[in-house]
């Protein structure tokens, strides 16, 4: 009887998920510089780490992520040439750009700028191209993030120069999951280098990731966007493996040239060994005051809510 039991037990072990190498999560605690962070079990929906992930933060040009998500949602040939133009993008008067007016280049290439180089000119000028132009742009982010149920994100512009542009890590790590769709934007944004040649007049250009950790030994990167600005601070978003696991990876506002990097750094080895690493005095400094500041912002939001309420008749 028990002979005729044992291949059914194979059968059954066979059905059963195969168990990878996953570590299960660590027991301590982990510091991160970052004021707001996130990492996520892509295929299981497990949260490996949170910290102040629902808070809405300025996330810079993290923001070409859905900046792209729009653009490819649109349909748009990939291939057509499109002119450098900026014309009713707000805030890019005196932003800096080696692509100059008038040229041309694929729209592909516009993408691949956007994502892997964070180039400001090339996502205002896909916002420009789009149809309905910028004002049909931004409500398309809107209501996409809105589709993705990133419910503490606002967009009025494409690149992520204005502070007005917020999301949480939570909403972002659905952004996340939702450019899986989307495969050309991992093999973009992951791209170390790429050479863009323009017409009108005819000169090439070179470009290099924003990212380094797409040079490190170690690191897979399947998709990444960095973004920096004085108000959102460092901030890095990426799908990228950890200890086994596929997982989506979001630091918001971390102080210091590469803070966020580190902070990467850190929670792959926290979740691959249960070590705990030392994050620098100033850094946490920065964080805890930013912290502080984002909790203040709240409080004020709350009391003019609540003040408008009972002001109503």
């Amino acid at each position: 009887m028990s002979l005729k039991i044992l291949p059914l037990l194979g059968c059954l072990l066979l059905l059963l998920p195969p168990l990878a190498n996953a570590k299960a999560v660590p027991k301590t605690h982990q510091p991160l510089a970052a004021a707001s962070a996130m990492l996520v079990d892509v295929k299981t929906g497990e949260v490996l780490y949170a910290d102040h992930a629902e808070e809405s933060h300025p996330i810079a040009s993290v923001s070409k992520l859905l900046t792209v998500l729009v653009v490819l949602d649109a349909q748009q040939p990939l291939n057509e040439r499109i002119e450098v133009n900026v014309d009713g993008v707000p805030g890019m008067d005196n932003v800096v750009s080696r692509l100059r007016f008038g040229s041309t280049l694929q729209r592909k290439e516009a993408i691949a700028l956007a994502l892997m180089s964070s180039e400001n000119r090339a996502a205002a000028t896909l916002a420009h191209h789009y149809p309905g132009g910028f004002p049909a742009f931004i409500k398309a982010m809107n209501h996409k993030a809105k589709t993705l149920g990133m419910a503490h994100s606002r967009f009025v512009e494409p690149t992520g120069l204005s502070s007005q542009n917020v999301a949480s890590a939570s909403d972002l790590i659905k952004l996340l999951k939702a450019t899986q769709k989307y495969p050309l934007m991992g093999q973009l944004s992951s791209a170390k280098n790429r050479s863009v040649t323009l017409q009108k007049p005819r000169y090439s250009l070179a470009f290099y990731n924003t990212n380094p950790l797409v040079n490190k030994k170690g690191w897979k990167i399947h998709l990444t966007k960095t973004g920096y600005t004085d108000d959102a601070g460092h901030c890095l978003v990426m799908l990228t493996e950890m200890a086994g696991r596929q997982v989506a990876f979001v630091v918001l506002d971390a102080f210091g040239k590469y803070t966020h990097i580190a902070d990467a750094g850190r929670l792959k080895q926290w979740l691959s060994t249960g070590k705990v690493s030392k994050v620098p005095a100033d850094a946490l400094a920065y964080k805890a005051e930013k912290q502080q500041q984002t909790q203040q912002t709240a409080n004020n939001l709350e009391q003019g809510d609540s003040i408008s309420a009972t002001a109503q008749p």
